[in-house]
């Protein structure tokens, strides 16, 4: 595939992951059962500093949240691969390979929901999706620094993920409220900017 400037489009794996020698990137583990938990482990590549943490698991979400949050997460970042001219993706039972980027705003997505009412989860997606992507990363970095594995659900800035993405709607926070009335217009004074008298 052509990348627009002459240049072959470079292959890739996954949701964008480059076709390289152990790059920087995420799993998402689907399990074939039904039932079973989605996992997102970060794998840092050539970059990690020992074995020990070349593999960081950064959240287990049941399987109902993971159905919740999907198909938005697969348009989102096929939408982001077009405008880039990668191949796009889907998910599918076993190991899904996701850029590194990407997999930094898919955790924070799924670290909002993880411990989320069901029914505010299409919120926490809408919310989500009106971040831009450098929020995300963002939002990844700050919460990825103090509690970011798998062990630290629902606490510090994973909790603060839950409200901020779940409690409101951002087309909600936007609307103009109306004014309330308190009496009769007519009981109120007019208060002119230009008052005739001088």
């Amino acid at each position: 595939m052509d990348a627009g400037d002459g240049r072959e489009a470079k292959p890739t794996l996954g949701f964008g992951v480059p076709a390289t020698s152990d790059p920087h990137h995420f799993k998402v583990r689907i399990p074939p059962a039904n039932s079973g938990k989605v996992q997102i482990s970060e794998y840092l590549g050539l970059q990690a500093s020992s074995d020990e943490f070349a593999v960081m698991d950064r959240v287990v979400l049941d399987r109902p949240r993971w159905t919740a949050i999907r198909s938005e997460v697969q348009r989102a970042f096929n939408a982001r691969l077009k405008a880039h001219e990668l191949k796009t993706s889907a998910w599918k039972v076993g190991e899904n390979p996701v850029d590194r980027l990407l997999g930094k705003e898919l955790c924070v997505l799924a670290w909002a929901v993880e411990d989320m009412e069901m029914d505010k989860i299409p919120v926490s997606v809408r919310n989500w999706l009106a971040l831009r992507p450098e929020e995300r990363w963002w939002l990844f970095s700050m919460t990825a620094m103090a509690t970011g594995t798998v062990k630290d659900a629902g606490r510090g800035w994973r909790l603060a993920l839950r409200h901020a993405l779940g409690d409101v709607a951002q087309s909600d926070l936007m609307q103009p409220r109306a004014r309330r009335q308190i009496g009769k217009a007519s009981d109120r004074p007019t208060l002119d900017l230009f008052d005739d008298e001088i």
